[in-house]
């Protein structure tokens, strides 16, 4: 759950201050929704430094307890500190020269994924946001079908499915929204082109808004004539090993166990080998936070509250693909 003052932050770290660069992490620890700034995180609080683009939105946005000041008078805060975590992550090489440069009585010590953990438990308002999120999508979803019924291309329905987010209280697109007609939908990241839709074309739709900053991440699978019957061995397929892992879901269960769970499920299909990519990955403030839900990736616990996406996929080279995905909250409904 986000941190309200600094004694958690700091029982993650060997060091009593902490310089924070990731504008996401700053968003999530401030309020604050900018471009560039920084966060100096000590025992006595927050203090967070911006230029003058964005003081006054920052003096009216911020949380309680949020100290803003001027940018120029950061270097006279840190002049005072002999050791400061960063986030190694996010900080250049060429950046972490010119700071050790400056403060040569400072000594900086590379931290990796601190913020980032608290952000995996979700609380009520960033669930709030989500939930905005995931309906606004899911509207989305529906209407779609509705474009199909006639001569489009995946650029235009792109376009249109940006429209309706907007017109539907998206603050903006999740990531580039993927939209892939017939033998494109092979390929999982597809970027739409200006082909145009034929009747028995699969149509994969792959779309994600953000509310308050919180990210959706969906796809479905459309058919404009009747399905093969290879077509609908695949998408049998893979609906099965959707419902096995999101049943799956729970407090505790490993980002492996549910990956293998799915994977299982493709096999006694026949169609493991076409599943390319990972079950799926957290989402929150960015579309992949949190845990890869793959058997290839570190083991780790799902927690309660987090966010995780599942979406088991079947890509036959050069035929078709489909992908099922739906976002699901660990331990909620």
């Amino acid at each position: 759950m986000r941190p309200r003052s600094p004694a958690p932050l700091f029982r993650a770290l060997s060091v009593r201050t902490f310089l924070v660069t990731n504008t996401v992490n700053i968003r999530y620890l401030t309020g604050m929704n900018m471009t560039a700034g920084t966060l100096l995180i000590t025992p006595n609080g927050f203090r967070l430094f911006v230029d003058g683009r964005y003081s006054e939105a920052a003096a009216k946005s911020c949380f309680r307890g949020i100290e803003v000041c001027a940018l120029a008078e950061l270097e006279k805060s840190l002049a005072r500190v002999r050791t400061c975590a960063f986030e190694a992550d996010e900080v250049t090489v060429s950046r972490l020269a010119k700071w050790k440069s400056k403060f040569k009585n400072t000594k900086f010590v590379q931290s990796s994924g601190v913020i980032e953990e608290f952000r995996r438990s979700k609380d009520a308002e960033e669930l709030r946001c989500f939930r905005k999120a995931q309906r606004i999508t899911e509207d989305i979803l529906k209407r779609v079908p509705m474009l199909l019924r006639r001569p489009i291309s995946e650029v235009q329905v792109s376009w249109k499915i940006r429209e309706w987010a907007m017109e539907l209280g998206a603050d903006d697109m999740s990531f580039e929204t993927i939209v892939a007609f017939g033998t494109h939908t092979s390929r999982p990241h597809h970027r739409p082109t200006h082909r145009v839709l034929q009747r028995g074309h699969i149509v994969q739709i792959d779309m994600g808004v953000k509310c308050g900053g919180y990210c959706s991440d969906q796809s479905a699978v459309y058919f404009t004539g009747k399905p093969t019957p290879l077509q609908k061995r695949v998408h049998a397929a893979v609906a099965e090993a959707f419902s096995a892992s999101w049943a799956a879901v729970r407090p505790g269960v490993t980002n492996r166990d549910l990956d293998r769970i799915a994977r299982a499920v493709l096999t006694r299909h026949g169609f493991e080998k076409f599943f390319v990519h990972s079950l799926g990955h957290g989402v929150g403030m960015d579309i992949h936070e949190g845990p890869n839900l793959s058997m290839k990736a570190p083991e780790t616990k799902l927690l309660n509250n987090e966010i995780v996406t599942i979406e088991p996929g079947v890509y036959l080279p050069g035929r078709f693909g489909m992908r099922l995905e739906k976002e699901i909250v660990v331990g909620g409904s």
